[in-house]
């Protein structure tokens, strides 16, 4: 007798594993959004099913790993997030009221899913807490919910600009600021992030930012970063988000505009010496660098 499990996977066969129990018999339901959809498993002798460069093995309702069939990797378990373990990360993050608040207004407007999730919007503030970190920039803060994140952790002499074009997502964003008594933090420029960023290095302000995070125009990245670069000092921080984009970077039929510009520029970050690089899959992926 067969059950289903729910599996997020990419069709890229990056496969789902749980452990001890493995699989007998497997189909996978690929869906329009790139995932696949549900396993029959048949509670039988532990079988692996290989394909290439990857194995799938399901057990546990709720436990799931990814292994690479790379021996070179030692068979390593790796995590996979699955609703029931990511709502239990969720309830592990120290979401201060006001963001909490920000948050859910949020998600009335539209285009809510562009806004960072809550464990990642720890992380950045945990980054720049243990920098040390006075002077950040952040590209694209939509409604602000990681910028306020931000500016909640930087000292009172401590300034963030943050870049925005949508000017009712900046009346949102000024309303929490004023709220959470950041505003004299934060500087909210309105318009194209590139100009800004080129008019800060006019002006001067080259290396002298701690922190920087890039969460706008895909299809930017390279510039963004190229300019990021000659504003954050050495040994100052970087933080690109979506670097994975929905498992699409990974999947060889995706060849859309912005796919394609978010693997170059991944290539690209991969091969800079000019950083150091840890790519981390939290929330749509993000890859933490530091300047050299």
């Amino acid at each position: 007798m067969s059950i289903w499990l729910p599996a997020h996977i990419f069709k890229n066969h990056c496969f789902i594993f749980g452990p001890r129990i493995g699989l007998n018999s497997c189909r996978v339901h690929s869906l329009s959004n790139g995932f696949a959809g549900l396993f029959p498993i048949k509670r039988r002798a532990s079988v692996t099913t290989a394909v290439p460069n990857h194995r799938i093995r399901a057990g546990k309702r709720e436990t799931y790993t990814v292994v690479s069939d790379n021996v070179n990797y030692g068979g390593k378990q790796v995590i996979s997030v699955t609703p029931q373990l990511y709502e239990y990360l969720l309830g592990n993050v120290r979401e201060p009221e006001i963001l909490r608040e920000l948050r859910e207004e949020t998600a009335t407007l539209r285009g809510s899913q562009m806004q960072v999730s809550p464990d990642q919007a720890q992380l950045l503030a945990m980054l720049v807490q243990i920098q040390g970190a006075q002077r950040c920039i952040e590209v694209g803060i939509f409604t602000g919910y990681s910028s306020l994140a931000v500016a909640l952790v930087l000292p009172e002499q401590g300034c963030l600009v943050a870049c925005e074009r949508d000017e009712k997502s900046i009346e949102v964003t000024k309303r929490y600021y004023d709220r959470a008594g950041v505003s004299s933090k934060v500087d909210v420029r309105h318009g194209k992030a590139a100009d800004t960023l080129h008019s800060m290095i006019h002006n001067g302000e080259g290396c002298s930012y701690d922190f920087a995070f890039i969460d706008a125009d895909k299809k930017m990245y390279h510039e963004y970063f190229e300019l990021l670069l000659r504003l954050v000092r050495v040994g100052g921080v970087i933080v690109v988000d979506n670097v994975l984009w929905h498992g699409r970077v990974a999947d060889t039929l995706a060849n859309d505009s912005t796919t394609v510009s978010i693997r170059s520029f991944n290539e690209s970050l991969f091969k800079d010496k000019r950083v150091d690089i840890s790519m981390v899959p939290i929330g749509d992926g993000m890859t933490i660098c530091r300047k050299r």
